[in-house]
This record gives structure tokens, sequence and C-alpha cells, in this order.
């Protein structure tokens, strides 16, 4: 990117060699933020699993993507893989689940500041 002048050049900034269609084609928002977009949220699955070559012995698996609460389908997607393809038995799951993009949070104050 370099500057002209007051005008930033570079791909999307202003470069005069952009076609249109090269601009309206360039993607602006990431693949996760227009999920979280459509309702998708940060979804983190603590996964208890026994060591297939220790039945006793417990091993902790931690699994995060974005899912969509809930049910879940990523995860769900996810375990029916573990106990299709993997060896160690499954023994529990806990699953925590935020929405990162959310209405604003609007709070009324009871007060007046004045400034000279």
């Amino acid at each position: 990117m370099a500057e002209r002048g007051n005008r930033l050049e570079g791909p999307g900034l202003g470069d005069s060699n952009m076609s249109s269609k090269t601009l309206a084609s360039t993607p602006l928002a990431s693949k996760d933020f227009k999920r979280q977009l459509a309702g998708y949220g940060l979804t983190t699955a603590q996964i208890l699993y026994r060591r297939p070559d220790h039945k006793w012995l417990l091993q902790t698996f931690v699994w995060q993507n974005y899912d969509l609460f809930p049910k879940f389908p990523e995860l769900q997607r996810f375990l029916a893989f573990w106990v299709e393809k993997l060896e160690g038995p499954l023994h529990s799951v806990m699953v925590a689940h935020s929405r990162l993009i959310k209405p604003a949070e609007l709070k009324a104050i009871d007060g007046e500041f004045r400034l000279n």
C-alpha cells in the first residue's frame, strides 16, 4: 500500500486500476463474521473420553467452533465423526456457548453533566 498525496493506493483503497467488478467480488467480511450475523455463536466443548489403551484413564479434549444454539449441528457432526472414526470412547461432553454479536445494551441513566 502506498500513500500518494492525501490518497491511499492499494487493493480496494482508491486503486484506479481496480475495476468495480473486481471490487464487488472482493470479500469485505470474513466467513466467520458472516456466520455470526446468521446467528452462530462461539461454542466450546470440553470432551472427556477414555483412553483406548487404558480404559480407566480419562483424558480431556477441547473443541471450539461457531455453532447454532440449541441444537449445535457442528458439534453433533464432530461427535458423530469421533464415535465413527476414533478409538477413545466418549465419557461426557460439557458445552458453553456465547453469541458474540448481540443487540446493543442501553441503560437509562438519571443525571446530567454540564461542562461550562
